[in-house]
């Protein structure tokens, strides 16, 4: 390429003057070739901008067209130096477009970045939280959420908040100082992790805390990014640490807890060196995982954990869904009544507009680290 240019900048190759040397001389490529010792092919390249002048070049220029070598020197570090300027310059413009389909917000208002009005800076902040060189990185699809590229619904604003949020997740799950990963521990704790399902967010959120931290799991609750499908994730951060991910726009409470015991399910089965990240349905997720098998797996697990399906079937066969019912069925089985009631929803037995006064619904708070 001869030239290059932006709004600001422009630069010319060095072969661009040596073309112009040619036509204004009269002289073809295969003359000034054979007065340089070399090929008319090297020739050809160098005057079409696709390589650059090298040390027997500038010295056969200078004696070859009565110059000096600093001149080629100079026409060779001015051209790198604002080709430089111009990429620069056309990727964070690239950048701009990409910020604009980021909420900054998110980041500034979980203490994750510093408040700025200025574009470039929010995108240098991103870059650095995030890890990335490039914003242009967020938008491809088999970076940490691996899309099915046939899949047409998945707009790339989605792609890109999506592995945005992931990313963040990660972060802060590194940064969460856990004790070695004990999965028989955790296991052994479900059912204390499940008579929560009565207590409030601000009672169960720190014994969860405490919970895992001792099970070696890194727990972070997270906003909804807007634009971002994904519901959770799990991945494991070294031998020792697993990340258990959850976004907070679950509002019910049945719907928050089968997430979790969906996670947790995650963390049991040991997919280690991959990220199985639960997203919303159709959403067109690939991975060199069965991810509809571990999918169907986690649903299955926290169904099952949450309501037995023995005295789930023999409540239903009494076609009995009244309130009063319904609350006996879930003081039975130690768990929320809004949790039976999702399911009974789900699966059909009563509308999604019957018995909602049972279903709970709270806001998780969500620690806010600081910038560092």
């Amino acid at each position: 390429m001869l030239k290059i240019s932006s709004e600001k900048s422009i630069a010319f190759h060095p072969g661009y003057y040596i073309k112009q040397y040619l036509v204004d001389q009269n002289m073809n490529q295969r003359e000034l070739a054979d007065r340089l010792n070399t090929t008319e092919k090297k020739i050809s390249e160098l005057v079409n901008g696709n390589i650059l002048l090298d040390d027997e070049l500038i010295d056969g220029l200078s004696l070859a067209l009565g110059t000096s070598t600093t001149l080629w020197k100079n026409l060779n570090e001015k051209y790198l130096t604002t080709k430089r300027q111009v990429e620069q310059e056309q990727q964070l413009e690239q950048e701009r477009v990409i910020q604009q389909q980021i909420d900054y917000r998110f980041w500034r208002q979980l203490g994750l970045v510093k408040e700025t009005r200025n574009i470039d800076e929010k995108i240098l902040a991103l870059k650095r939280f995030l890890h990335i060189s490039n914003l242009e990185v967020l938008e491809k699809r088999d970076f940490l959420v691996q899309y099915k590229t046939a899949v047409a619904e998945v707009k790339t604003i989605n792609v890109i908040n999506s592995n945005a949020w992931v990313q963040t997740a990660l972060n802060l799950g590194n940064r969460e100082v856990v004790e070695d990963i004990d999965l028989n521990y955790l296991k052994s704790v479900l059912p204390e992790i499940k008579a929560m399902t009565l207590e409030s967010p601000t009672e169960f959120i720190p014994k969860l805390r405490v919970i895992f931290r001792k099970a070696g799991v890194a727990f972070v609750m997270m906003p909804n990014l807007k634009n971002c499908g994904i519901n959770g994730a799990v991945k494991w951060l070294g031998k020792e640490k697993v990340l258990l991910a959850l976004n907070d726009r679950r509002k019910y409470a049945d719907v928050f807890w089968f997430a979790l015991f969906h996670e947790i399910r995650h963390i049991f089965q040991q997919k280690k060196g991959h990220i199985i990240v639960s997203t919303d349905k159709n959403i067109g997720i690939e991975s060199p995982l069965n991810l509809d098998e571990l999918e169907q797996d986690a649903d299955d697990f926290s169904r099952d954990f949450l309501i037995p399906p023995t005295a789930y079937k023999t409540f239903v066969q009494t076609f009995d869904f009244s309130k009063t019912a319904v609350e006996a069925f879930a003081q039975e089985i130690h768990v929320h009544p809004g949790i039976v009631v999702g399911r009974l929803q789900r699966d059909q037995f009563v509308k999604f507009s019957q018995l909602n006064q049972l279903r709970l619904k709270f806001k998780v708070p969500v620690e806010q680290p600081q910038v560092q």
